[in-house]
């Protein structure tokens, strides 16, 4: 069991979620609310991930975090330190990676809150942010919830795009993933099961805790 490379994708997990869960959060709520015509490009560009290739997304990141790029250059002059192969840069991969995992799932939430609610909350008094705080983050907590359980749970397995941006540094970029896929390739069959075991029940502990939760609120909710 090569316990180094599955605590990396926990924390590249963890990581992944506290800077990418805020971030969509507002990012769904404004297009729950955006009515435009550049409305369907905005969703269909966030949704890309779902339907490309890791392998071309993660060349992309590459190019744009490799030493050559703009962003490269800036990264390793400020920290003296490259942004791909390190995991800095697998976090940054992740994020984007993982944007429609956490963005969908909250819009939809958000959608679901009906106007008349907001208006209603509009004339009692409540500005803004307090209808968001107290009516609307409520309401789409079970949304939120799934979005997080998805992120995390998505980050834990993820391959191609790890790969391409962090390559296989172990103890530095070597995901539980790669350490599978490493086992794998050394016919150390007995050490790949035994990680793709752990992994898949990590993953399902994970979501049947989240089913469960939100089971909880959503009764709550109608009790």
């Amino acid at each position: 069991m090569d316990w180094p490379a599955i605590l990396l994708s926990a924390q590249l997990a963890a990581a992944t979620l506290a800077v990418l869960l805020p971030l969509a959060l507002f990012g769904a709520r404004a297009l729950a609310r955006w009515q435009s015509p550049a409305r369907p490009w905005v969703e269909g560009l966030l949704a890309l991930p779902l339907v490309l290739p890791p392998t071309v997304i993660g060349y992309y990141l590459l190019v744009t975090m490799g030493g050559q790029s703009p962003l490269g250059q800036w990264f390793e002059a400020l920290t003296g330190q490259t942004l791909a192969f390190s995991f800095t840069g697998l976090v940054v991969a992740s994020v984007i990676f993982n944007i429609p995992f956490a963005v969908q799932p909250m819009q939809r939430a958000f959608e679901a809150i009906e106007p008349e609610v907001l208006e209603a909350a509009k004339c009692c008094g409540l500005t803004a942010w307090q209808s968001f705080v107290r009516i609307e983050l409520p309401l789409a907590w079970p949304g939120i919830l799934s979005a997080a359980v998805l992120t995390f749970a998505h980050t834990l397995g993820e391959f191609g795009v790890v790969l391409m941006v962090g390559g296989n540094i172990p103890g530095e970029t070597q995901t539980v993933a790669i350490a599978i896929y490493d086992r794998v390739q050394a016919f150390d069959l007995g050490a790949a099961g035994a990680m793709s075991l752990a992994l898949l029940l990590i993953s399902l502990a994970t979501i049947a805790v989240s089913y469960g939760l939100a089971d909880r609120l959503m009764k709550a909710r109608k009790g």
